[in-house]
């Protein structure tokens, strides 16, 4: 039920995908906004049971559904899963800027490109130069790319496994959004204790799902370089599991990511290790690698179904 209930979820995104402004994320964001406001007090144990109620009601709420209607219909217990996978998993939530980007890019049409990368992620990108915006671009596509659908998908079928329904995926994509809403503001606002409480759960949360996203990409691409930068390059490429995944693709598609310094530069290009800058074409490689990814996971999972069905 999972491999199709996924698979029907992501035709569903393509086809029809959310709109930022649907009433499935406004009620989650209100409720999120709700917990802070009500429970942040400043203490350590408030910022725990904070994230736990901003994060936990909403995934049991999930699965209790899921389970209530599978009782008393199992086709209503696979809408219900078709439907909570529709508004967590899928690529149309990020992707449209990716293709903006790459389009006004490959029209030679720069100022635009920045325009839309400043759009997308409400930064000044107008001084970037072309490489930068390049490297920009693949960075944070992949790191929404992992955040949209592998880490939902991956944890999705974990927990799914557990007996849980779509617990995971709302467990993942709320843990998710929890860690940018609650950072540094300038009012102040949410506290150290809610900061701390929900990066770190974050991390925790994501930790297996990030590694599994390094893994596909490395079976997909370059295995030894994917591995090899993953072990050694990962903390430079950004800090926690981000880096994991980012230094994962800059081996699977043999790109220079991460910063380095010249006699770093000077000494891969005398031991043959050297990678290139990003260029216009390795954003069509970000798309096959991510494609790729999709469909080992499937495959797997259909593997995987197959073989309960079976057993």
């Amino acid at each position: 039920m999972s491999f199709f209930a996924i698979l029907i979820a992501l035709l569903l995104e393509q086809a029809r995908p959310l709109a930022y402004d649907n009433p499935v994320h406004g009620a989650m964001r209100w409720w999120v906004r709700l917990v802070r406001r009500n429970l942040d007090a400043g203490e350590s144990a408030h910022g725990w049971l904070a994230w736990l109620l901003a994060v936990g009601v909403p995934a049991a709420v999930a699965g209790l559904a899921h389970w209530g209607l599978y009782a008393l219909n199992p086709l209503l217990g696979f809408v219900w899963l078709v439907g909570v996978l529709y508004v967590t998993l899928g690529f149309r939530q990020f992707s449209h800027h990716f293709s903006d980007i790459r389009q006004a890019l490959e029209s030679g049409d720069d100022l635009t490109a920045r325009e839309k990368f400043a759009h997308w992620l409400r930064v000044d990108a107008h001084s970037l130069p072309r490489t930068e915006l390049l490297r920009q671009v693949i960075e944070h596509s992949v790191v929404s790319a992992h955040r949209h659908v592998f880490g939902v998908l991956i944890t999705f079928v974990f927990f799914w496994m557990l007996g849980l329904g779509p617990v995971g995926a709302v467990l993942y994509r709320l843990a998710e959004y929890v860690s940018r809403n609650w950072r540094a503001r300038v009012d102040g606002t949410p506290s150290v204790a809610l900061q701390v409480a929900a990066a770190r759960a974050w991390q925790w949360v994501d930790y297996v799902p990030a590694r599994s996203t390094a893994l596909g990409f490395a079976v997909v691409g370059n295995f030894e370089e994917a591995v090899a930068n993953w072990r050694s390059e990962a903390a430079r490429h950004a800090p926690g599991s981000d880096g994991v995944v980012l230094a994962a693709t800059a081996g699977a598609l043999n790109v220079r990511l991460a910063a380095q310094a010249p006699q770093e530069v000077l000494a891969s290009q005398v031991d043959g290790s050297f990678r290139p800058d990003p260029q216009l074409a390795h954003l069509g490689g970000v798309v096959g690698l991510v494609w790729r990814t999709v469909v080992l996971w499937m495959l797997l999972l259909a593997l995987l179904t197959l073989a309960r069905l079976i057993g």
